[in-house]
């Protein structure tokens, strides 16, 4: 890509997969993606949810912004539909917003479902106010251009993951994931029967049933070679 670009589409996904999976939790899908995609698809702890409590699940409309500049950000919230989730990134940087009330304000008009932003936003009181879902790496207010070059709907690494267009954002107080559309159908299986499980087990552990079985613990530390005294620390001989 040797001049900005832009793409007005993004491939669609199955609405209802789609729609069942906003019901999961980020940490059943990173589980339900298994431990190799999983990991891969889990943007770094800094991408921090600004609002508390809110929660995103749409496909995703991708832009490149070029650091202190969030034209592409414009570009792509035009294109943004209903649903959608918006993920922008100006490779991390902390200078220039990506992100601020008035663009949320056009944003809950237009229904888009959330933002993610590898770089910084602004304007967080207002936005918790909104509670409009933004995600970022980093608040500062300092002030944008609107004139860098970019790219809109092309692959993009935000949170030191590969996001295409279309790929679905899923997104809550514990981070980010990023699940491919080819892998969407089995992570949302997997979740529906993690989710199952996990309000089956609540129910036993709310009677008082351990949360780790003392023999499975027992065996655990035994593998492990570990040594334990039944006496406090100070009264170790």
């Amino acid at each position: 890509m040797t001049r900005p670009v832009v793409f007005t589409s993004i491939p669609a996904c199955d609405p209802t997969l789609l729609r069942e999976a906003g019901q999961y939790g980020v940490a059943d899908l990173h589980e339900a993606l298994g431990p190799v995609a999983g990991r891969q698809q889990l943007m770094r702890p800094a991408m921090r949810a600004i609002v508390p409590g809110v929660k995103a699940c749409g496909q995703a409309v991708t832009a490149l912004a070029y650091p202190g500049d969030n034209l592409m950000m414009h570009q792509a919230l035009s294109l943004a539909q209903a649903g959608q989730v918006l993920v922008v990134t100006n490779g991390g940087g902390s200078d220039g917003a990506l992100w601020g009330d008035m663009a949320a304000t056009y944003a809950r008009h237009k229904g888009i479902a959330g933002v993610v932003m590898d770089g910084p936003v602004r304007d967080v009181d207002a936005l918790a106010e909104m509670q409009f879902p933004v995600w970022a790496t980093s608040v500062s207010p300092s002030h944008s251009e609107k004139a860098g070059p970019g790219a809109v709907n092309v692959p993009v690494v935000a949170g030191n993951v590969l996001v295409n267009p279309g790929d679905v954002i899923v997104a809550d107080g514990d981070g980010v994931l990023a699940i491919p559309r080819e892998h969407l159908a089995g992570a949302v299986e997997r979740a529906r029967a993690r989710a199952g499980g996990e309000d089956a087990k609540r129910e036993r552990l709310a009677q008082g049933e351990p949360l780790f079985a003392p023999e499975a613990l027992k065996a655990a530390l035994e593998r492990l070679g570990a040594v334990v005294h039944d006496c406090a620390w100070i009264d170790r001989s």
